[in-house]
């Protein structure tokens, strides 16, 4: 599989002049100095580390099982997990 490198095309001086004009045309923005760009940090991005981080695994399902689940929509993991969960504490209230 290829991976489409992108191409940046930089605006023309037309193109770079109606910018700067939008720029100082809009009272809610402005042009950032010299001295606030070396003031930025890094975005940390993904979600902050859980304090009870799941482990994963490979188990084999029944495909009925799987595709109930999964045709619950987005989330049908977490969902499943949950099951699981649910059938664990009720175990550890039988013992």
């Amino acid at each position: 599989m290829s991976v489409k490198k992108r191409r940046i095309i930089p605006p023309t001086d037309d193109e770079e002049r109606e910018i700067n004009a939008g720029i100082a045309a809009d009272p809610d923005t402005w042009e950032m100095t010299d001295e606030e760009f070396k003031e930025l940090r890094p975005l940390k991005l993904g979600r902050p580390r859980s304090e009870s981080p799941k482990i994963p695994v490979t188990v084999r399902l029944d495909p009925e099982i799987v595709t109930f689940f999964r045709d619950s929509g987005p989330g049908w993991q977490t969902r499943m997990n949950a099951a699981l969960a649910e059938y664990v504490g009720k175990q550890k209230r039988r013992a």
